[in-house]
């Protein structure tokens, strides 16, 4: 019996005025998706919340998980039962300590995990403390996985994420339009290398700096290209993916099984 979920990937332009406005934005895009369909993931892009160049307004812009933001789109999860993953300056219980993190909200209105970033890179790491490790969330349906942006450049955070069981990669992202080759070339190597799901959904819009490339995308075990949203417009793009397929391109093609640690032994060395 296959195990087939419907995904979706919302590609929006976070306001930059307001964090609510982005709020009921957000709210609004679960409910005009599950109305249309069942649906159980829902990914939103990187910050989603509050939108990219913060500088100095990070910190007023901060919040715990759990707090507002995550209680008003954990009543959405709760509403249509769904999983909703979106970004948000995520803070500890030290104010000035702060992460680009991610939220996963559950089907009962809970918050089942929060990442924070891994890899930060540029003026990232002026604003944000490195999260030190990956996030696997347990769904009745099966493990899905938690990136952010420039994590999905580096190949140990997917491996990582696959050896503790994800069979689906869920990626929130600010990728930049100067950079999209390399946004379609990453989703794709991700996930035929350790024989996943790749769930990605990417901003568009502009901010004072940067223009964003949308191109969201949900590729398969194989790299195969499930949906994709070419333009770089507000929207939404869903599929149905059978989480099967995962056990049996590995067992196929034995990428997992023969893997040999001990000649790897250079990946984990400080550079």
């Amino acid at each position: 019996m296959a195990r087939e979920i419907t995904v979706a990937l919302v590609q929006m332009a976070p306001a930059s005025t307001t964090a609510e406005e982005n709020l009921r934005k957000m709210g609004d895009f679960v409910e005009r998706i599950c109305s249309e369909q069942p649906t159980d993931l829902i990914v939103f892009p990187e910050l989603s919340y509050t939108g990219t160049e913060l500088g100095l307004r990070a910190t007023t812009l901060a919040e715990q998980a759990p707090g507002h933001a995550t209680n008003y789109l954990a009543k959405r999860a709760d509403d249509f039962n769904t999983h909703i993953v979106f970004g948000m300056v995520i803070k500890e219980r030290v104010e000035s300590i702060l992460y680009n993190g991610l939220a996963c909200l559950g089907p009962e209105g809970n918050v089942m995990a929060a990442y924070h970033k891994v890899h930060l890179l540029g003026e990232e790491r002026q604003v944000y403390r490195s999260g030190f490790r990956f996030f696997n969330v347990d769904a009745d349906w099966g493990r899905f996985g938690l990136m952010i942006g420039s994590d999905l450049i580096f190949p140990e955070a997917a491996r990582s994420l696959t050896l503790d069981g994800a069979e689906l990669l869920v990626l929130a992202a600010n990728w930049e339009a100067n950079h999209q080759e390399q946004w379609r070339a990453h989703i794709i190597s991700r996930a035929a290398e350790n024989a996943v799901f790749v769930a990605a959904a990417n901003r568009v819009g502009e901010e004072p700096t940067i223009q964003f490339a949308g191109d969201s995308m949900l590729a398969g075990p194989v790299g195969e290209v499930y949906t994709v949203l070419e333009e770089a417009i507000e929207g939404y793009a869903v599929a149905t993916i059978d989480l099967d397929k995962v056990r049996e391109t590995r067992e196929e093609r034995q990428l997992i099984q023969f893997r040999e640690p001990n000649a790897y032994r250079t990946i984990v060395r400080k550079y």
